[in-house]
């Protein structure tokens, strides 16, 4: 059943008049939704049977716009599998554009957690690295300060045996200098006894010259005893 109110359309062309028309209509191509608007218009516009639902429409006119339809039905029919066709083959671009972009991008994502990994791995190296830097730090370090204590100690062992060395040699040099005065004094004393022995004897000679002749002659040269060399003194 027909609609009672559809939408009109007007046609571009007048209606085909001939079949010759409709041959040439044919083959030059013709817009089949535009032909299906005419012969509904035409259905529409023929005058209609009073007290019924019915309509007399011009056979000859409809039959031709049917044959004109009939023979674009072909060409119709192919552009639609053309453009099928075409939106497959663009769905198909779509599709394998859209699985390369894909591809590409989970290549990316790898890489990139691949890079994440590389630089999570050099931060782990580098922490260990600093941490092992650290540690022979500190080893150095208090290695160091055992060995500056070390030679803290050996030095002041040293220099305790060189203070020992040096009081004992003060000490050899003190009692080495005391015997040495001593000897000195002991030469100085035994001169001083003999100059006194001396002065003690040229008193006596000079008393003795004093009194009558009766003195012996003194040789010469034994006025003075001869005294006692000094003893040389002691080489340290």
């Amino acid at each position: 059943m027909l609609r009672q109110n559809p939408p009109r359309i007007s046609p571009d062309i007048d209606e085909p008049s001939s079949q010759d028309e409709l041959s040439q209509r044919g083959t030059a191509g013709v817009d089949i939704q535009r032909e299906l608007n005419r012969m509904e218009e035409m259905i529409l516009d023929s005058p209609r049977i009073p007290l019924t639902r019915r309509t007399l429409v011009d056979e000859e006119h409809l039959l031709e716009q049917l044959d004109l339809i009939r023979l674009n039905l072909p060409n119709a029919f192919e552009e639609a599998e053309a453009i099928i066709r075409e939106k497959e083959e663009l769905l198909q671009q779509a599709e394998q554009y859209a699985h390369k972009i894909i591809e590409t991008a989970q290549q990316r994502a790898a890489q990139i957690l691949d890079d994440t990994g590389i630089v999570r791995q050099a931060k782990q190296e580098a922490q260990q690295l600093w941490q092992m830097v650290q540690n022979e730090c500190g080893a150095a370090q208090e290695q160091t300060l055992a060995e500056i204590e070390r030679l803290h100690r050996e030095a002041q062992e040293e220099l305790e045996e060189i203070r020992a060395k040096a009081i004992s040699e003060a000490d050899a040099i003190q009692n080495g200098a005391d015997e040495y005065a001593e000897r000195v004094l002991n030469n100085i004393e035994q001169q001083l006894n003999d100059m006194q022995r001396i002065i003690r004897n040229g008193r006596q000679q000079l008393q003795q010259a004093d009194s009558p002749p009766l003195a012996l002659k003194t040789p010469p040269g034994s006025l003075f005893p001869r005294s006692s060399s000094p003893i040389p003194p002691k080489k340290s």
